[in-house]
């Protein structure tokens, strides 16, 4: 794993989407396809990426925010807002921009497999885009680094 790279492990060409995709397709394409993330694009740029996570969101119960009593009328805990209107959000959302994890932890194509590991642990996602470039080349999951391990040994 020494010398390998994100490109030597990558899946290549991965499936992607579009912002305004409804997440019902995005969902069946996910299932199609046996895959658990599609990056979105949108003009050929990497503005999102939707995981399966992200779908099962919509299914989560909302956590109402905190109301306060004050002088027999009730105000909204100003920090709860801004919570409760993103959850709000994913559970209704009806298309992948909505439920989608903007600006993604992304990697270079170029970049050392170990760096992409010590990424995904520190930044505790499961998959990241590869780009060389501004251009999306693949996708690396812990699966592709579980692979890169047993081949090596």
């Amino acid at each position: 794993m020494a010398d390998k790279t994100a490109r030597d492990i990558m899946t290549p060409d991965p499936v992607t989407v579009a912002p305004d995709l409804t997440v019902t397709d995005a969902a069946k394409l996910m299932v199609s396809k046996r895959i658990g993330a599609l990056p979105v694009l949108d003009g050929g740029k990497l503005v999102g990426l939707v995981t399966e996570g992200d779908l099962i969101m919509r299914d989560v119960k909302v956590e109402f925010p905190t109301y306060l009593h004050l002088l027999d009328g009730f105000i909204m805990y100003p920090p709860a807002t801004a919570r409760f209107e993103s959850e709000l959000k994913k559970a209704v959302g009806a298309t992948v921009s909505d439920v989608m994890t903007p600006e993604p932890v992304t990697v270079a194509a170029d970049a050392p497999v170990t760096d992409v590991a010590t990424l995904m642990v520190e930044r505790d996602v499961s998959r990241v885009p590869v780009l060389d470039g501004d251009t999306l080349v693949g996708i690396v999951s812990k699966s592709d680094l579980v692979r890169s391990l047993i081949s090596e040994g």
